[in-house]
């Protein structure tokens, strides 16, 4: 044992979040008793947050290959080939926990770990999103989590210089005490510029870049590693501190160093810093590694060999470096205001050693470290199957218009214009399609071309059947992504479960993640990065399983894009995709009703496929002058979004006369697309789709300003925009605690 170092006690190992027989499993690795900082670097490589220890077996099934994939996930980011020498590297990550217990900074953090992730793999990012999901509106914390977490996000993204420009914000009483904050971040470069944490070379430099290191985050990724109980707030030091400023300093310095040939390998310090920034880009090159901790930069005098390798302090990154190019790398850190210093070297051992004020702090094998971190099948079980429900038996509880005002008035189905607007959506001048759309749409330099991006899961449907959940949480991303025009070309995941040692939640993910990858290979949308986020629980009480989905579109001209907006009076209304009027799991259900039972609605993914081209082709000859899908609320909700977004009202006939009128408006059956044109055209479409057996119908035309469903008084547009417009602003109106 080490001088002044304390006693390997059962209550210490506990406390580091490793249990007894992984414990054992480390000593039996090394061969004896592990020091304090051997212990922190494993409870830190070992936790869930970085292992995968409960997920990697089964994320194993996602397909991650595709014409277009680079670099699939184990990287930084995902990257894909976008044409003319050109790639998109994109990833999403949670900042759960932290944003739970510190808002506004695990908010910041959160939006800024992402973007070092995708400018480490050498693209400079030009777009971020986020979903998030906080508690009933009526829970005593949500409306200072909400405060708090949008002005995170904003004052991070607006300061760095990178617009937000979609995103997703839901609420249920299952996030009372466990919010999600998932961010994501696309970047662009050219494609022999990707740069991958991989080392290479024995004896080559190491190099830490960026801020300097703080006691801020200790134990952060250990933290969100567990579950919540009443005492959650003690955890606020392991929430880390950002300054976007110093981000923004670290992309520019980074992407000039890459251009000059200086790096070999880059790695963000993202959760557990030093420790897994240094063990990955040593285990993927086959090499070991030595650092030096009497080298590294302190803003805190007097920090230990073990506070130094688990501080997640931000805006940092380790860097493997081309020997000959030291000095030119250093002037350009120098030049930017940031600190760089050579820490340590590459070496031939395959080990892991730290080295403090003359001693060795740590002696580990590098590549067990990753490659023995424990790996279980949990047990699990099916989430039972629900009753469809009988569009029959659901007696509606108002007026079809009614239904409507307080649909689209609701927490969950309101205009989130209040979050966006704080958000800037416009820096770099090249967002075409601003946030409230289908998909966000951004131009990549000077066009033509550009990229549409969303993100979407509906957690109810994965409550009922994880199975169908996750299919229909990639079908909803695909369709948004088709409905602007663009051809979808990659995803990344956030899945955001409960406890996983409980055999119900373990099934939840194991379900969701055959769903996503079933519906990732029918759709050719392949999964190239993501994240698991486990123990979203407090007090026992899990989230609702939440697997978000980030989609990335590519469009060969923007100009050419859609929007949902209704243009013109005299337009003729399609739908495109069967109505069944399903009920179950529906927003009018949980909305009006307040009841979530009932199977969700089946995802048919042939026909998701075959109508997604067809309205890709639809938009790229200029068929039709708007395009939405339809997903929460059904077509009632669909076509007042489109009438608000285009100031115009519609005439719309009893096209189904056999069905119930509020499963009509309000199913939520999957596949479909309202899209309008010229009545001639109208005619064409409807013609060649029903020779094909493809469902295609005319609706109506657009027409005044008021929206007339069939035996309902006409609601004004104007009403519906109040409605829809209002909630939030009356929820945040009075001052957040």
């Amino acid at each position: 044992m080490l001088k002044n170092e304390p006693e390997i006690t059962p209550e210490l190992v506990k406390a580091h979040g490793l249990k007894p027989d992984e414990y054992e499993r480390f000593v039996q690795l090394i061969g004896r008793v592990p020091t304090l900082t051997e212990l922190g670097i494993v409870s830190a490589m070992w936790n869930e947050h970085c292992s995968y220890k409960s997920s990697r077996l089964h994320l194993k099934g996602l397909p991650t290959k595709g014409k277009r994939v680079i670099h699939g996930p184990g990287e930084n980011a995902g990257v894909v080939d976008i044409g003319d020498g050109m790639v998109c590297a994109f990833k999403m990550e949670s900042h759960n926990h932290p944003s739970y217990i510190e808002p506004y900074q695990g908010a910041t953090t959160g939006v800024g770990g992402i973007l070092r992730d995708v400018f480490t793999m050498g693209a400079r990012p030009v777009a971020c999103l986020n979903a998030l999901r906080f508690g009933a509106p009526d829970h005593p914390k949500t409306k200072h989590l909400v405060a708090g977490v949008v002005a995170g996000i904003g004052g991070y993204g607006n300061s760095f210089g990178v617009p937000t420009v979609a995103g997703q914000v839901g609420f249920h009483p299952r996030y009372n005490g466990n919010i999600l904050v998932n961010a994501m971040a696309v970047g662009i470069a050219k494609k022999e510029m990707i740069f991958t944490s991989q080392a290479s070379g024995v004896g080559m430099p190491i190099v830490y870049l960026g801020s300097k290191t703080g006691r801020d985050g200790i134990h952060g990724a250990t933290m969100a590693s567990a579950e919540f109980d009443d005492n959650s707030d003690e955890k606020r030091p392991t929430v880390q501190v950002g300054d976007p400023f110093a981000e923004k300093l670290l992309l520019e310095a980074s992407l000039e160093i890459m251009a000059k040939g200086c790096v070999i390998a880059i790695q963000d310090m993202g959760a557990a810093g030093l420790t897994c920034s240094a063990v990955e880009m040593g285990a993927k090159g086959d090499l070991g590694v030595e650092l030096d901790l009497d080298k590294v930069p302190c803003r805190e005098p007097g920090m230990s060999a073990y506070e130094m390798m688990l501080s997640e302090s931000q805006e940092r990154m380790l860097m493997v470096l081309h020997p000959h190019k030291e000095a030119e790398a250093r002037a350009i850190f120098t030049k930017w205001g940031l600190d760089f210093a050579v820490i340590g070297k590459t070496t031939d051992t395959l080990r892991f050693v730290i080295k403090h004020r003359g001693e060795v702090m740590a002696d580990l094998p590098i590549k067990e470290l990753g490659d023995e971190a424990p790996m279980y099948d949990r047990p699990w079980v099916e989430t039972p199957k629900r009753q469809a429900v009988r569009r029959g038996d659901v007696a509606p509880p108002c007026t079809n218009a009614e239904a409507l005002i307080k649909l689209i008035g609701s927490p969950d189905m309101c205009s989130k214009r209040w979050v966006w607007e704080q958000y800037d959506h416009l820096i770099l001048g090249n967002t075409v399609q601003m946030p409230g759309g289908d998909a966000a749409v951004i131009r990549l330099e000077n066009g033509p071309k550009g990229l549409a991006v969303t993100c979407d899961v509906t957690p109810r449907y994965v409550e009922a059947d994880p199975f169908e959940g996750g299919k229909q949480a990639v079908a909803e991303c695909w369709r948004n992504l088709c409905a602007v025009g663009a051809e979808p070309i990659a995803l990344t995941d956030n899945l955001n479960f409960g406890n996983p040692e409980r055999p119900e939640i373990m099934g939840q993910f194991v379900m969701a993640v055959r769903g996503i990858g079933e519906a990732s290979r029918r759709l050719d949308f392949p999964v190239v990065s993501g994240n698991v986020s486990l123990y979203n629980e407090t007090n026992g009480q899990g989230i609702l399983p939440t697997p978000t989905i980030g989609g990335v579109g590519l469009l060969e001209d923007v100009t050419k894009h859609a929007t949902l907006a209704f243009k013109k009076s005299g337009d003729a209304i399609l739908l495109i995709g069967e109505t069944r009027g399903w009920l179950g799991s529906s927003a009018y259900l949980a909305t009006l009703l307040g009841s979530e039972e009932g199977a969700p609605p089946p995802v048919d993914l042939d026909t998701e496929f075959q109508h997604g081209i067809i309205v890709r082709n639809l938009i790229a000859n200029g068929k039709v002058s708007a395009v939405h899908d339809l997903s929460d609320g059904g077509l009632a909700v669909g076509l007042a979004e489109m009438a608000m977004a285009g100031n115009l009202g519609a005439m719309i006939q009893d096209f189904e006369p056999e069905m119930p009128k509020h499963a009509l408006f309000f199913g939520e059956d999957q596949a479909r697309y309202i899209v309008t044109c010229d009545g001639g055209t109208a005619a064409q479409i409807e013609h060649h789709l029903s020779e094909a057996g493809i469902y295609a119908r005319f609706i109506g035309i657009v027409a005044g300003t008021t929206l007339n469903l069939p035996g309902e008084v006409p609601i004004s547009v104007a009403d519906l925009r109040g409605a829809h417009e209002g909630w939030f602003p009356r929820f945040m109106g009075a001052a957040a605690e």
